[in-house]
């Protein structure tokens, strides 16, 4: 996909007609799915799912959106990419009014099914676009604006979602969750500044090769922050510590994604995918240590955490463009929204089994353990990738 009109001083951003519809339709998009992502569970365990598989709402939601994720290159370069987004708008926001018929587990994932495919077209269109909407010496600002968008949404919707639930105010939920609705009319704007682009470019074979470690680590921190945000509102049916915690994860990780763009436009990514992985890991121990011995350390360490996990996401998808090179932008953004959505629904399901045997605290812990045993491949990460049919070298984070 190429954008029409190459002059652009090096203003801000936002003068971009169509960053500003597509920060409109991820917010709006993003926001249904975040206040859903932590609220089902509980919802389906105050309807009498069992603890341990009331994350099985987000874990469908999710299956369904790797699955769809595979095909929406297709799609577009067959329907063209105005027609695909719509459609995915009216998936994820239309059914969402039907979880307000029935708190029982069958019934919420059956309506979760149906989002989940919308969410898929949402997810790896957005990439693409934020990919393309700024000159390549401003992608990393672009992504950081795009993942902005998204971790706003992640910021109010998912601590909102999980109080409306808790409240016992599951219709509210329901109708808000309705909001990708509201983003049909900034469609045309997006489809009229761009067009799709087949047959060009990087193999989706050899971009999917060259996306696959950035991705790896991605997987492993996103299926660490699905464990949190699945079951920390469990762990603290009260609702206040779960909400606060969600509400600051949600702030740091707003933050860290949106800023971690610039720094890797000035000094790459080499460094920094490692040392935010650490710090990922050091805060989601600090979590575990908050649920031991006091509230106020959960807050401290999901502020942390955040910083890690909103920092990684920018910078594993930044890694994953730059390795699969121009012509396989597609193929790497569904790869890498596979992986991230994989990972989130692995965290809703693979911690409850784990913290039935050993207790939260150490789940956590054990998550933690796990995102440093990543560092090696976070900085294979970085390095370039090779064409095996050039040997040419893809660039990757430098600094």
């Amino acid at each position: 996909m190429v954008v029409e009109g190459t002059e652009r001083a090096r203003t801000s951003l936002w003068r971009l007609p169509a960053m500003r519809a597509l920060v409109g339709a991820t917010t709006l998009g993003f926001t249904s799915y975040c206040l859903t992502l932590a609220s089902l569970p509980a919802h389906a365990a105050a309807g009498g799912a069992a603890v341990d598989t009331a994350g099985v709402v987000t874990a469908v939601f999710l299956l369904v959106t790797v699955l769809v994720q595979a095909v929406v290159p297709a799609l577009t370069a067959r329907f063209g990419l105005g027609p695909v987004l719509a459609g995915g708008l009216l998936a994820l926001g239309a059914p969402a009014p039907l979880y307000a018929v029935d708190d029982g587990l069958a019934w919420l994932s059956a309506v979760s099914a149906v989002r989940g495919a919308g969410f898929a077209v949402l997810t790896v269109l957005g990439v693409v676009l934020a990919a393309q909407v700024a000159p390549p010496e401003r992608r990393g600002e672009s992504i950081g604006l795009y993942g902005l968008a998204i971790a706003v949404p992640n910021l109010v919707a998912v601590p909102a979602g999980a109080a409306l639930v808790l409240g016992g105010h599951a219709g509210w939920l329901a109708w808000l969750a309705a909001a990708p609705v509201l983003a049909l009319p900034l469609v045309p704007g997006l489809a009229r500044v761009t067009r799709w682009e087949t047959g060009a470019g990087t193999s989706s074979r050899a971009a999917v090769r060259a996306a696959l470690a950035p991705s790896a680590v991605l997987l492993v921190v996103t299926l660490a922050g699905g464990g949190l945000v699945t079951f920390l509102p469990i762990e603290r049916p009260d609702g206040a510590l779960a909400t606060a915690a969600l509400l600051v994860f949600g702030v740091t990780g707003a933050l860290s994604r949106w800023r971690a763009g610039l720094v890797a436009d000035r000094m790459g990514t080499r460094l920094l995918l490692p040392v935010t992985l650490v710090v990922g890991a050091v805060g989601l121990a600090g979590v575990a240590g908050g649920l031991r011995v006091g509230g106020g350390w959960v807050l401290v360490g999901a502020a942390v955490f955040g910083v890690g996990f909103g920092a990684v996401q920018n910078l594993t998808l930044l890694t994953a463009l730059a390795r699969a090179g121009g012509g396989g932008a597609t193929a790497a953004s569904a790869l890498w929204n596979a992986a991230f959505d994989t990972g989130t629904a692995v965290g809703a399901l693979a911690p409850g089994p784990v913290a039935g045997g050993v207790g939260l605290p150490w789940t956590y812990v054990l998550l933690a353990g796990a995102l440093l045993l990543t560092l090696p491949l976070a900085r294979a990460a970085t390095r370039p990738a090779v064409n095996r049919r050039s040997g040419r070298r893809s660039p990757a984070g430098s600094g």
